[in-house]
């Protein structure tokens, strides 16, 4: 039998139940516990979005239709473990597991399509350490896949379904499409970070398959911290398009890949709520979750990366 290959699908986590929200908000804010208020901000989010995330359940649905699909051609050919970067299980139980199978190569692919320094980079050193720390596996890793062909025409059709509900043709005239992601410092700048470039690159690509003419690019979700965050923000690019007479917005997630807080509160709930205020019919693109056409795009990027490497 062939030698098993490992994967390493990684995601940023999220708290198992309202009483894990203290401990995950804590492990994010670099073991500082947040103040009361903050923590109550956050586990209020959490019970408008439902009571809780289903991003670990979501994310178990991907690692299990990737693992089945890689593993049509020969059955045990390929083992793909969860890690979480601030939550169980963390990167680190996810490397342990796989060193303890003894798996000797492995692939790291984060669920996020746009690489920073201050996000994919992060889970590569922290996969580093660890198989450093368990003798192995050894790794390589996919840093960027925001140009994958599947990944943008599955968000095109999506763009296109979200644009179909708005039923009059001359009202969808007026509707802008927002391609958001998750916003980060805006000093990556300052060191030629990728990030925001990566993003305009999905937003052009999706928006040329689309047939999307109206269309813009925006950044949600920014820290508590000081320090500015890139910008706009998508609820002030929403006041910009609603004072402009625009007929409604679709926002489309393209840097998140699953629901989860930042989609189901800060966009579903948030942006919604504003979007009713102003007078601005709101829409957002389905998650691709573990969408067959998404999990074929993920086997894809996985075997590309070991014909490479194998080259």
């Amino acid at each position: 039998m062939a030698e098993t290959t490992g994967v390493l699908l990684m995601a940023y986590g999220t708290p198992a139940s309202l009483a894990d929200v203290e401990a995950y908000y804590t492990h994010i804010r670099r073991g500082r516990p947040p103040t009361p208020e903050l923590l109550l901000e956050l586990v209020d989010r959490y019970r408008a979005s439902g009571g809780s995330s289903p991003l670990l359940a979501i994310t178990r649905a991907q690692a299990r239709g990737l693992e089945q699909l890689l593993n049509r051609g020969e059955d045990g050919a390929f083992c793909v473990e969860l890690g979480m970067k601030h939550a169980q299980p963390f990167i680190e139980e996810g490397v342990r597991s796989l060193a303890d199978a003894g798996i000797d190569r492995a692939v790291g692919l984060v669920l996020a399509p746009h690489y920073s320094a201050l996000s994919v980079g992060e889970y590569i050193e922290r996969v580093r350490a660890a198989a450093a720390d368990c003798g192995g596996p050894e790794f390589r890793f996919i840093e960027q896949w925001h140009l994958a062909p599947g990944y943008v025409g599955l968000l095109a059709d999506r763009v296109r379904r979200a644009l179909e509900s708005f039923p009059a043709a001359d009202e969808r005239d007026g509707v802008t499409v927002v391609f958001s992601a998750h916003s980060l410092p805006l000093r990556i700048i300052e060191t030629g970070d990728p990030y925001p470039a990566q993003l305009e690159e999905t937003a052009a690509a999706v928006a040329e398959l689309a047939a999307v003419e109206n269309w813009s690019v925006a950044w949600q979700s920014a820290g508590r911290t000081p320090e500015p965050w890139l910008g706009p923000d998508v609820r002030d690019v929403m006041r910009e398009l609603a004072a402009a007479g625009g007929t409604g917005v679709v926002i489309c997630p393209a840097g998140f890949v699953s629901d989860h807080l930042e989609v189901l509160y800060d966009l579903d709930v948030e942006c919604r709520r504003l979007g009713d205020a102003l007078g601005l019919p709101f829409a957002r693109t389905a998650s691709p979750n573990a969408n067959p056409e998404f999990l074929q795009v993920l086997a894809l990027l996985v075997s590309a990366s070991l014909e490479t490497n194998l080259a």
